[in-house]
């Protein structure tokens, strides 16, 4: 990756053409300042109003401002706001910034959801734990490269089965509770060696490990309550960090279940003098908050915005892949390399709403980034944060970049435009590696999502979801398509 930013930590020379320019914005007032910018992100104005409104005052996509939660809960709202393709990427150089406890942003949850234990994700690369752990969940899924295919593929015929079966009464179908049991039942098999979770577990476990996630995350989030309430959800969902004691006895169940599998990730960490128990609650992490949690907000967002492209591009991708997967005699590794229009359509849902929004890091030196028109100089140890659906769809990289193109990464041209696709703590050209902090499973979740998409046109010619729904679901109605029958 090319460095945005000069090498020097004590005297940064001006990038070359662009003036040099005070970043702008303000804290305000210790304590109301931060208290204001939250209930301007919450509910005045917004998440994308409130960055938008700052850029249009300050004329500039780099400016200062407090990031949520704020006021008693955050170490130091006060953060460096990113919000351009050109500044973004300093977020992912790990010689400019470290990302030691910034996985959640400017507060961190209690180590009690995770044994007591600091895991892999909010350790800085620099740490030695950091590299044991990653480099064990790198080599545990090269390990599995054979078998993610065939075991998604076993996980979607269910999903698809039990949509076409509550079809059969309904016009259309709540897909989230049923992407929620397959991503728990592949989580669990991909981390624990194929074993099957309890029945207990298939029925529960994905509602235990979601009330886990809430509890680390509901600080940046908020519930969508009536107007009248926000005042109480205020207080006491950004205000407090929510206590470990309410999810205890789920988190046990899951890690007992875990600690009992005999994954061989908990086996190679003690071999490498790491304890089983600290192995086991990274697992849980990596399993529940990273691929888990990723799962059940990506493939909504998937679902949403490739329905939205209309039935002329459900059919471009149905031919390609029927025809794709007929030569090649299945679902393969090449096949999937060969649909240009399929993959395309998977990275423009991840640029146009990354699953990941926001990006945290804190200056290592002095540091001198460049917006597309000033440079601006960043001081040592100042937190920078970046929300990212914004650099995804800098205007000045991409044309209509608010419109969904399927085609967009087609061909030489669409090709290029593959740096600026920023998702998984990284750009989607780079992978992950022990030195970097970008997401292990990026290119499993990139795999995933062409699988999905490879099995939902097979079976059916088009889809669309109900964009009226006041519950924020999924809801899917299918036109069958005639199966596609081939030869493994």
């Amino acid at each position: 990756m090319s460095s945005l930013c000069n090498p020097s930590p004590s005297s940064p020379s001006l990038p070359q053409n662009l003036p040099l320019r005070e970043i702008p914005g303000n804290y305000g007032f210790p304590f109301f300042g931060p208290l204001k910018d939250r209930w301007d992100f919450f509910y005045f104005q917004g998440r994308d109003n409130f960055f938008r409104s700052r850029i249009e005052n300050h004329n500039s996509t780099v400016f200062r401002t407090n990031m949520v939660p704020g006021p008693w809960i955050s170490h130091d709202p006060r953060v460096v706001v990113l919000l351009d393709a050109k500044s973004f990427p300093v977020l992912f150089d790990m010689s400019k910034v470290e990302k030691n406890d910034v996985l959640t942003g400017t507060y961190t949850p209690s180590t009690s959801f995770t044994g007591g234990y600091r895991v892999c994700a909010y350790l800085d690369p620099s740490e030695s734990n950091h590299n044991s752990f990653k480099g064990l969940l790198l080599s545990l899924l090269a390990s599995k490269q054979e078998e993610i295919i065939p075991l998604f593929q076993t996980c979607l015929n269910e999903f698809f089965l039990e949509m076409e079966d509550q079809l059969k009464n309904n016009s259309r179908v709540d897909c989230e509770p049923l992407i929620d049991k397959i991503s728990f039942e592949f989580v669990y098999k991909l981390f624990c060696d194929g074993n099957s979770p309890s029945d207990f577990l298939m029925s529960d476990g994905a509602k235990m490990f979601k009330k886990w996630l809430i509890c680390q995350i509901g600080p940046v989030k908020t519930l969508g309550l009536p107007v009248f309430l926000n005042p109480i959800e205020d207080l006491l969902l950004h205000s407090v960090r929510l206590p470990f004691f309410l999810v205890k006895n789920d988190y046990e169940k899951i890690y007992n279940a875990f600690y009992s599998s005999k994954s061989s990730f908990i086996e190679k960490a003690q071999k490498n003098g790491i304890s089983r128990e600290e192995a086991c609650h990274n697992l849980v992490f990596m399993a529940g908050f990273n691929a888990f949690g990723g799962f059940i907000t990506w493939f909504p967002s998937l679902i949403k915005w490739v329905a939205s492209a209309g039935e002329t591009l459900h059919h471009q991708l149905a031919d390609e892949i029927r025809t794709v997967v007929k030569s090649e005699g299945g679902v393969t590794l090449n096949a999937i390399h060969k649909m240009t229009l399929t993959k395309s359509v998977v990275y423009e849902a991840f640029r146009i709403e990354p699953p990941i929004p926001y990006q945290y890091g804190r200056a290592k030196e002095n540091l001198m980034i460049q917006s597309h028109d000033y440079s601006f100089k960043v001081n040592k140890g100042e937190m920078l944060f970046g929300y990212q659906p914004f650099a995804t769809k800098d205007p000045k990289i991409f044309d209509e970049p608010e419109k969904f193109k399927g085609n967009r990464f087609v061909g030489e041209e669409g090709e290029k435009l593959l740096k600026y696709v920023l998702w998984c703590n990284g750009r989607v050209i780079d992978d992950p590696t022990v030195e970097n902090k970008q997401c292990p499973g990026k290119n499993l979740v990139e795999l995933m999502s062409t699988v999905f998409l490879v099995e939902l046109f097979l079976r059916y010619d088009s889809f669309s979801i109900d964009a009226n729904n006041s519950n924020n679901c999924v809801c899917l109605s299918l036109k069958k398509g005639e199966s596609l029958e081939y030869d493994v």
